[in-house]
């Protein structure tokens, strides 16, 4: 493990993606307020034996917050909202949008050019869609048209599960790996540490090979993930080969769908020395890695925190926005964390801080070569707007963003994340 140079970098090629995430890079490398003592004990503590192994103290749950009330001559009413409904042409017209103005195929996919994209739509909607079901399933077929393994549909139901934890609550993550017969086989990329499927014996580098005695040969890491989806406490059996050659085994796994804590944190001081830091590891950016990072760095500021360590090795990513949420919490006002750009580079959304930093404090941040996707847009807006020095490895590679389209009745989501969380 090396410090590295801390310059933003330019823009490497590989963000691309069906948006392309990036930072604007600064023209002059920034100069942070990391006394180098400081930043010689962090970097040491990084690789210490205290921080690559052992429980850390402190995690956190915290509770759902009640809904925001307003407040009208001291009356407290719920906010009213006028919703619209929109129609099931309207839906697969405006899934068809989101594709057109940003889609960009890699070299592997199918070919793909704005007059074919245009031909489909008017063959789709030349008659009415009578259902909702309907209109989902022919979203569906026009994406796995475009031959884009990261490109798919969730349903409003598929969502909500995602969005408060995970597709099954095995916690696993899947990703498709061709095969030397043409076709794929799902390995298990990464592992909730703890968690039901981590519990059961399932390790990192295996082959998930049946679901419920179901052959799982060729199909996706979401066709599957959604196999695997149950109510709380119900159990699906997997069978599983051990690495490469390893021994195949059958087990029984418990779905757990409470969201636990991805945050773990302590207080850490060195000898012969006045200063100690807090070490934060992030597993995970599930629905509440936002609410427990900030307990957590506002429990070590008030035990005497003068600088952070924010490990994000291994993290494979989660929830995007959740991700974005947390750099934020560390941002500038106004300071960029992403931007997005489709084919037409002029065209851009950025998201920005809205609001100051939570903690002004030094902060180094921990990546590796499974630092993935959400953990990597925070590493890089940290990085980019001389908010942290980074510590350790090059990165996955891999920024995913979803594409939401939003009503107030459904929220069905076109989604390029993967890979593909169980």
């Amino acid at each position: 493990m090396r410090l590295l140079p801390y310059a933003p970098p330019p823009l490497p090629p590989h963000l691309r993606a069906n948006r392309t995430p990036s930072r604007k890079s600064k023209p002059q490398p920034c100069a942070l307020a990391f006394p180098d003592a400081l930043r010689t004990a962090a970097a040491a503590a990084a690789i210490s034996l205290s921080l690559l192994s052992g429980d850390a103290v402190g995690a956190l749950a915290v509770a759902e917050r009640p809904p925001e009330l307003c407040r009208d001559g001291g009356a407290v009413s719920k906010e009213e909202v006028r919703t619209e409904v929109v129609t099931n042409e309207q839906l697969v017209e405006e899934a068809w949008e989101v594709v057109n103005e940003g889609f960009l195929p890699d070299a592997g996919s199918r070919p793909w050019s704005p007059e074919m994209w245009m031909k489909k739509k008017q063959d789709i909607l030349q008659s009415s869609i009578r259902s909702r079901s309907r209109a989902h399933d022919i979203i569906q077929k026009m994406l796995t048209n475009l031959g884009d393994p990261y490109t798919r549909f969730l349903s409003p139901s598929e969502f909500s599960k995602m969005s408060k934890y995970d597709m099954t609550g095995i916690g696993l993550n899947l990703r498709e790996i061709p095969d030397d017969n043409g076709s794929s086989k799902l390995m298990v990329l990464g592992l909730i540490l703890d968690g039901p499927a981590h519990s059961a014996g399932v390790r990192q580098g295996d082959e998930l090979l049946s679901v419920n005695d179901t052959d799982v040969m060729g199909k996706s890491a979401f066709d599957v993930s959604t196999m695997m989806q149950g109510p709380r406490d119900t159990f699906v059996t997997i069978k599983v080969k051990h690495g490469n050659c390893g021994p195949v085994e059958s087990m029984k796994v418990q779905r757990q769908l409470v969201a636990r804590t991805p945050i773990f944190y302590r207080l850490e001081k060195r000898e012969n020395e006045d200063s100690s830091f807090g070490y934060i590891h992030i597993k995970e950016f599930n629905a509440v890695a936002q609410k427990d990072l900030v307990s957590a760095l506002k429990h070590l500021q008030n035990l005497g925190a003068s600088y952070f360590v924010l490990d994000l090795r291994d993290n494979l990513g989660g929830l995007v926005q959740v991700g974005i949420e947390i750099a934020k919490l560390f941002l500038n006002k106004g300071d960029t964390v992403i931007y997005t750009t489709g084919r037409d580079r002029q065209v851009q959304n950025t998201i920005i801080a809205e609001r100051g930093p939570l903690v002004t404090t030094p902060l180094m941040v921990l990546v590796n070569n499974r630092t993935a996707s959400a953990s990597e847009i925070v590493a890089s807006a940290l990085h980019d707007n001389c908010k942290a020095v980074l510590v350790g490895e090059k990165s996955f590679g891999k920024m995913n963003i979803a594409l939401e389209i939003w009503n107030m009745n459904d929220a069905e989501t076109i989604s390029s994340t993967s890979p593909a969380l169980a």
